[in-house]
């Protein structure tokens, strides 16, 4: 019923914009109704989406004047957003549904408590193994817990001894990983999952627990519900083939790429997508922003990616090769830009970067990283703080966990992004930081 409410309150969005974000909105709905589940979560949900919508929704409109579709060689073309205004028979018809929205949330919160949410496994470059990292090492011998919608003990107890002997043999610390490994040990023999039944809940207490005796965020033990896929040692070819199909439709999730006035460029990208399928839509648009004076690159939704695209856009901005902090590997040259690009200009030009409480991860390794080199200005809101620095260990068809097994070489004082997300240079609004950005590039080539 709560999917069907917002399936509906998306109608008043463009329909080009259904067609590109609608199942990823209805999924990440999905996800925080699963999450949420208590009176007071799930009454902020609702709250936030219906806002959300009143501030979206007509922004969204108003883009469709603003986006820009490049002809020729140029550039690949975007996908025109719709033209027509938002109608009056639309906003009745979403001011109605709002109210019978917020009627049914009492109805719907007091019955939430009778049906186990349901969990799906991630899927693409947002999966459980990139949630963790990226490979996927051979775990402890374990065996499959079946369906895994309720636990017994002895399945409890498989997979908190798979995860002590995972800590024991790869994190980081051994010292830190033995005593965690032994705080779960320990939980476990006084009774303190006992009551875990249910595989969500398990993983909470699990990963709370290992959090408590490391005081590591970065440790995390996920749940899937359908069976999580096999160990692997990459995509397969068929893998491949999707995602490079399903960027080819998005164009690479590169949305907008135009000249503001005084000659500013605007890129806005909404993850950092394999190079491998996407480095000739992105060497393209770099190439479009070739003549600019200063750049705006828009990341206030784009929720991270593959490092390899990080490094892939930050050549462009260096007349030398550059180190490039990651918190998943230690120093190598995987982390040195390729600069200089060869024909940019870029290497001295202003850069302004646009970011959110929903910038993630590797939109966060890009910010974090130009804002410590002093070569990008960041204006918006304090990101998201997922570094998710780790590798993902397989435990058996439905859990997993996420174990950091190197220390990176930080060459800056200030700490990462982890937890506390990465700050602006200019606090605003995320909604502001475009016009703010726009206001301070002019200042400063006004100065030149």
């Amino acid at each position: 019923m709560s999917e069907k409410i917002y399936t509906l309150l998306l109608r008043l969005y463009p329909s080009c914009f259904r067609e590109s974000w609608g199942d990823e909105a209805r999924q990440l709905f999905r996800d925080r109704l699963g999450d949420e589940r208590a009176f007071f979560p799930r009454l902020r949900l609702w709250f936030d989406l219906l806002v959300d919508l009143a501030i979206s929704a007509p922004r969204e409109h108003r883009r469709a004047h603003q986006v820009v579709a490049v002809r020729g060689g140029a550039m690949p073309s975007f996908n025109l957003l719709d033209t027509a205004p938002l109608r009056v028979g639309s906003l009745v018809f979403g001011g109605a549904l709002s109210l019978a929205a917020f009627g049914a949330c009492s109805f719907l919160i007091n019955q939430a408590g009778k049906y186990r949410p349901f969990t799906r496994p991630s899927s693409g470059l947002e999966n459980a193994a990139a949630l963790a990292a990226i490979d996927e090492p051979s775990p402890p011998a374990a065996q499959s817990s079946g369906a895994a919608a309720e636990l017994d003990s002895a399945e409890r107890l498989r997979v908190i001894e798979a995860a002590a002997a995972n800590l024991k043999q790869y994190y980081v610390d051994h010292a830190v990983g033995l005593k965690t490994a032994e705080a779960l040990l320990a939980h476990a023999k006084d009774g303190d999952d006992n009551a875990s039944i249910d595989g969500q809940q398990f993983a909470d207490l699990l990963a709370a627990q290992m959090r408590d005796a490391s005081h590591d965020n970065n440790l995390v033990l996920l749940f899937s519900r359908d069976p999580l896929p096999p160990p692997s040692s990459g995509l397969s070819p068929e893998s491949m083939a999707q995602y490079r199909q399903a960027m080819a439709e998005q164009n690479c999730a590169f949305q907008n790429v135009q000249i503001l006035p005084r000659n500013v460029g605007y890129l806005k990208f909404n993850s950092f997508p394999d190079p491998a399928a996407c480095e000739a839509t992105a060497r393209v648009a770099m190439a479009s922003l070739n003549n600019a004076d200063a750049i705006i690159f828009d990341l206030r939704d784009n929720r991270g990616g593959d490092p390899e695209m990080v490094m892939f856009i930050s050549a462009y901005l260096f007349d030398h090769p550059e180190y490039m902090y990651t918190n998943r590997e230690n120093t190598t040259e995987r982390l040195w830009t390729r600069s200089p690009v060869p024909g940019s200009r870029l290497a001295d030009k202003p850069v302004y970067i646009l970011t959110s409480s929903h910038t993630y991860s590797a939109a966060e390794h890009f910010s974090y990283d130009l804002k410590m080199l002093k070569r990008a200005t960041l204006v918006g809101e304090t990101t998201g703080g997922a570094a998710h620095a780790g590798v993902f260990h397989r435990i058996d068809d439905h859990f997993g966990m996420g174990i950091p097994e190197t220390r990176a070489v930080n060459p800056f004082a200030k700490a990462d992004w982890a937890v506390t997300g990465v700050e602006p240079d200019v606090k605003v609004p995320a909604a502001d930081a475009l016009a703010a950005a726009e206001k301070l590039a002019a200042r400063r080539l006004s100065r030149e």
